[in-house]
């Protein structure tokens, strides 16, 4: 998840250079012709790269590109004239960016503190609390929307237990439902800062008569600052482009992301969409490169000379963060709880007893949802190890000419709302003259949805791995005459398969949860557990609709548990999956 590149990275100024020599035909050709058999098939694994990610990425944008210009008179910008020219879009724009950077704002504050919490105090119970922290990561984005609605809805357990009016519909409750959506992202940026740190940098703030405030805002927050920029930008782009809670909780209340919804699938106008869709990917794209210009030439700030921060006793510090953690904890589980008890009652909130027939799921197409998130999810797993993989090979170790745009390649699906990609496939694919039309309506073009909906995060998980391998065990294996095929598959792939099974988790978990980027390619042969959560909460069926987030649930988790116990019996506890 992080998307900070530390060092080696190709200056950006080098970018459109490089990619002018890469589309140079007479250049790529003399290239070509200069290399023996081993460079030559090293020459063209960066194309096994880049063409799939040119097909599945750039090839949609282009096209919902070029449908937003496109109006009953021809081409020209009457899409943008009408959309832009309206009340109703500048209160939308105004909407969106109230409600991500109010989120935003509250979600680093807080994260920050409970990360802070369970890295540099003294409190009890700290693995529990960071798992409770990790609950929504495990679940669709609109889980907390039921939750928040369950609880403090009209017909919520608050209001019908003490009798009260509150109504949670509406700006503070997509704030709410987003905060607790992407705290968890927010928390492992936070937690992975400030678990390294120079214990004499602490000694020496100490010795020199500074207070422990003085000491955060002197040590602390300057180590951190990138990371609060990283967690900023992924917090912000999760916000904008979420349209799960505000579909569920809205209300009368709609942002962008509502609109491409509404206007694609309620109303078929997918010229509008597409207008709505490319104005959403601008401020994304803006936070995308001012956190790569924010965070550029940051280094490692931990020596090989450093010691670890020893945390001392300080109990009225560790009560002060107790008292902040618990009830953060306890917010986070009850919004989750509330969804796994409605699933499990007759009929809420007027039948409460204990009732297991919402999982016999008696609803449209059945559990049919599930098991094809779960197809999908597999497919997705599968396909990302090996694109996320090659590239952050290719990137690391081949080091032709094309490493510039091709790094750039890879990371740019970072910078590209979901429900975006997802209209993109719509307006690209599902038209005879497609490359890839017979993929279209099928579960493998949802799996490569979501693989190249999330692949700049699979790709960077899989380059920082790459990084901390050596390079002289391919300079040792090229010494004895092993060629780069041999010293991949002797050396390279046996270091990295621990990362690889996290990688593979990594999208296998995204794609069970995710909502946004598959929405527009659903059929009623290929709908996804998500979608059916979101469909149910539409019409009313809430105790089915929180049963499907609970098999959602139930399947990640096991598959983590699964994924856990094997990297645990082959002795690697260290392994993170969830990122």
């Amino acid at each position: 998840m992080a998307l900070i590149r530390q060092e080696e990275e190709p200056s950006p100024r080098l970018f459109p250079r490089r990619m002018l020599m890469m589309i140079t035909p007479a250049v790529f050709v003399q290239k070509m012709k200069q290399m023996d058999g081993e460079a030559l098939l090293k020459g063209l694994m960066p194309l096994l790269v880049a063409l799939p990610l040119v097909l599945f990425v750039l090839y949609p944008m282009v096209h919902i590109l070029g449908r937003s210009f496109q109006t009953p008179e021809g081409t020209g910008f009457g899409n943008y004239i009408s959309v832009m020219g309206t009340s109703r879009f500048l209160g939308l724009v105004y909407n969106s960016f109230a409600v991500t950077l109010m989120t935003t704002g509250i979600t680093l504050i807080l994260a920050y503190i409970y990360a802070y919490a369970i890295q540099r105090t003294r409190i009890p119970f700290k693995n529990f609390f960071r798992l409770l922290a990790l609950i929504p990561v495990f679940a669709p984005s609109l889980v907390q929307a039921q939750g928040l609605v369950l609880l403090l809805g009209r017909n919520g357990l608050i209001n019908r237990t003490f009798g009260t009016d509150f109504s949670i519909y509406g700006y503070w409750g997509i704030v709410i439902a987003s905060v607790l959506y992407v705290f968890p992202y927010a928390f492992l940026i936070f937690s992975a800062s400030l678990a390294m740190a120079d214990n004499r940098l602490y000694e020496s703030s100490r010795i020199l008569g500074a207070g422990s405030v003085r000491t955060f805002l002197k040590v602390t927050l300057p180590s951190t600052r990138f990371a609060v920029m990283a967690s900023g930008f992924v917090v912000f782009t999760l916000v904008m482009t979420d349209f799960g809670n505000p579909m569920v909780i809205g209300g009368d209340y709609s942002v962008l992301a509502t609109e491409v919804y509404n206007q694609v699938i309620g109303q078929a106008n997918f010229e509008l969409g597409a207008v709505i869709g490319m104005i959403l990917l601008l401020p994304v794209a803006l936070a995308v490169g001012l956190e790569k210009w924010l965070t550029r030439g940051g280094n490692m700030e931990i020596s090989d000379r450093a010691q670890p921060l020893q945390i001392q006793p300080h109990l009225p510090r560790d009560l002060a963060f107790g008292s902040f953690v618990l009830p953060m904890a306890s917010v986070i589980l009850a919004v989750v709880g509330v969804v796994i008890f409605a699933s499990f009652t007759h009929l809420w909130p007027y039948r409460m007893e204990f009732s297991l027939r919402h999982y016999n799921f008696d609803v449209q197409n059945g559990m049919a949802p599930l098991w094809n998130s779960i197809y999908i999810g597999l497919m997705a797993a599968g396909t990302g190890v090996i694109v996320a993989g090659l590239g952050a090979w290719v990137t690391e170790r081949c080091r032709t000419f094309m490493d510039g745009p091709l790094y750039f390649l890879c990371i740019a699906p970072a910078a590209i709302p979901g429900m975006v990609l997802g209209l993109g496939y719509v307006l690209a694919f599902n038209h005879p003259s497609s490359p890839v039309s017979m993929l279209y309506g099928s579960l493998l073009l949802l799996a490569i949805c979501n693989v190249y909906h999330y692949h700049a995060q699979g790709f960077l998980i899989a380059s920082t791995s790459m990084k901390q391998i050596a390079g002289t065990y391919d300079e040792a294996s090229a010494v004895l005459g092993g060629s780069f095929i041999r010293t991949l598959r002797r050396i390279t792939l046996p270091l990295m398969w621990p990362t690889l099974v996290g990688v593979a988790v990594f999208f296998f978990m995204r794609s069970m949860v995710t909502l946004s980027a598959v929405i527009f390619l659903l059929t009623s042969s290929t709908q996804v557990a998500a979608v059916s959560v979101l469909m149910l909460e539409d019409r009313g069926a809430v105790n089915q609709a929180a049963a499907f987030s609970v098999c959602i649930m139930a399947v990640v988790v096991g598959v983590l548990l699964v994924a856990r116990l094997l990297l645990n019996a082959f002795g690697y506890r260290h392994v993170s999956l969830i990122r």
